[in-house]
């Protein structure tokens, strides 16, 4: 462009002078014209066709890009399902092994109580078949359980000072 400046500038100095010369020289200074025009032209579709082909290198590395993070991604959620899988897995077992023992706890209380229910049954009956012989077990068992206190209720306790002074004498 500063070729086309200058030659224009030139040219015009040239014609105000008046000299025969200058005739051809505009003629000159068109075909200089259009000379630098295509180089200044040749220039930038070179510098454009330099930026397309980095643009298409750039495309390229950005799709390289986006298959190397789609291939992560892929590695990644089958890692997080096999996690899942393995923690699915686990618990499963988990709950199979605690709903057994579960069942087993429930039959086992159950016999407990169908046996428990079967002596409360004898012993009702056997009340009912002896009352005399069972009140009288209950008051020895309640005499018993007071004597039994009031020893232990006696030797806990202190002797009182009076008691050591008359044993001394």
């Amino acid at each position: 462009m500063a070729e086309n400046e200058s030659s224009q500038n030139n040219s015009s100095a040239q014609m105000s002078n008046g000299n025969a010369r200058t005739q051809s020289r505009p003629a000159r200074s068109r075909a200089a014209t259009r000379n630098s025009a295509t180089r200044s032209s040749s220039s930038s579709s070179a510098s454009e066709a330099a930026m397309k082909k980095q643009i298409a290198e750039l495309r390229r590395e950005v799709s390289r890009l986006n298959r190397a993070l789609a291939e992560q991604a892929e590695d990644a959620v089958e890692t997080a399902h096999g996690w899942y899988d393995s923690a699915a897995d686990r618990a499963s077992g988990w709950y199979d092994s605690a709903a057994d023992r579960a069942s087993r706890a429930a039959q086992q209380l159950r016999s407990q109580a169908q046996s428990v229910r079967g002596q409360a049954q004898s012993v009702s009956e056997t009340v009912r078949q002896n009352p005399g012989t069972i009140s009288t077990a209950m008051t020895l068992g309640g005499l018993v359980g007071v004597l039994i206190g009031l020893a232990i209720a006696r030797s806990a306790m202190p002797q009182p000072d009076w008691f050591q002074r008359h044993w001394r004498s």
